[in-house]
């Protein structure tokens, strides 16, 4: 880890940032990394593609893909290998309506489309450009809540490691869904569905590096769920539901995001209205997540959390003050302390090259 660590200093890093136009932001912006401070700094920006509210790095590390969360959704390619993103040709349509996250798998873009309650999967071109999709697989059902769960609201894809299985977190049924990826065509099929607790909202989910267990954290009543993975079946099981939020808090809790540390010993979580990170340790069962403590996420309305390359930093967007900050994390607590901060109008997430 040190030596990677040295080699990342030394070349240097890059980041993207996203961010809601419609709300002031900049759209996609580039920025250098510091290597030994971590500190960000913008050399470029393109608003070519309206409210880019998530972004995915290609596997080369010259390409950007950005859904726009518009009512008729896109996904957008940028090539990054200059100071500003630059638009790798027309947006192509998702087909679906307001997408959230974006993911790459097997030459092709996948989204999840939190408006139609759908999941896209976009064939890239030899250039990365992508292409209208070849798939939207809609989900079906709907949730307690009279406001957030009238229908189905996908709102993260995230392919599984080492295989074809594609997993998507619905907050309008109170589920996770598992489909099977055809990598030579693109196609989705439905798999299984695992049902959360009524009313939860999931939002977001980490899966454990050691690939046997996955972390779903939710938005309406703040949950986490433990799951165990098993990617030979494709089978994903509910196992606990651990205390999330310290007992106490009192401020109106909305989780966003969760990221699991890479040597899998500790979670981080991020909680709009409270303003926190929760950082959870994992026992040796990787079942039952501990509190270790909270902090504040160093502005307001933390909607989305990274960790840099070498799991040292995390990076918070903040979307309502407008700032990106950092901390510096301690390896033998997991403790995040602040470093650093960016202002970013906005902001919506941080990914790494």
């Amino acid at each position: 880890m040190a030596d990677a660590v040295r080699r990342d200093e030394e070349r240097g890093r890059r980041a993207y940032i996203g961010s809601f136009t419609s709300a002031g932001g900049r759209g996609v912006l580039a920025a250098t990394v510091d290597g030994p401070t971590g500190a960000l700094t913008v050399t470029g920006a393109s608003d070519a593609v309206a409210d880019p509210s998530f972004l995915a790095m290609g596997p080369g590390g010259d390409v950007l893909y950005a859904v726009g969360e518009t009512e008729e959704g896109v996904v957008a390619a940028f090539d990054v290998t200059g100071p500003a993103p630059r638009p790798l040709g027309a947006p192509a349509p998702v087909g679906g309506a307001h997408p959230t996250h974006l993911a790459l798998a097997h030459g092709h873009a996948l989204t999840a489309n939190y408006g139609s309650g759908s999941v896209s999967s976009l064939p890239l071109g030899p250039g990365g450009a992508p292409h209208p999709p070849v798939e939207a697989l809609r989900h079906h059902g709907s949730g307690p809540h009279p406001e957030r769960q009238a229908g189905p609201h996908a709102h993260q894809v995230v392919p599984a490691p080492g295989g074809t299985w594609v997993l998507s977190v619905d907050l309008g049924t109170d589920s996770v869904r598992v489909s099977a990826l055809d990598p030579a065509t693109g196609a989705l099929s439905a798999h299984g569905e695992t049902a959360l607790r009524p009313g939860s909202g999931p939002r977001h989910l980490a899966l454990h590096p050691a690939g046997g267990h996955a972390y779903v954290l939710a938005e309406l009543a703040p949950t986490l769920t433990v799951c165990r993975w098993e990617p030979g079946t494709g089978a994903l099981t509910t196992v606990g539901e651990p205390v999330v939020l310290p007992t106490g808090t009192a401020s109106a809790s909305y989780p966003s995001g969760i990221v699991a540390a890479p040597d899998g010993r500790f979670l981080w979580a991020a909680v709009r209205g409270d303003d926190t990170l929760v950082v959870l340790a994992l026992d040796e069962s990787l079942e039952e997540p501990r509190i270790v403590t909270t902090v504040p996420c160093g502005g307001h309305w933390p909607r989305d959390l990274a960790l840099d390359p070498a799991g040292r930093r995390l990076y918070v967007a903040n979307e309502r003050s407008g700032d990106v900050t950092w901390f510096d994390i301690d390896p033998a607590t997991g403790v995040p302390t602040p470093a650093g901060s960016l202002e970013a109008p906005a902001v919506s997430c941080v990914v790494f090259a």
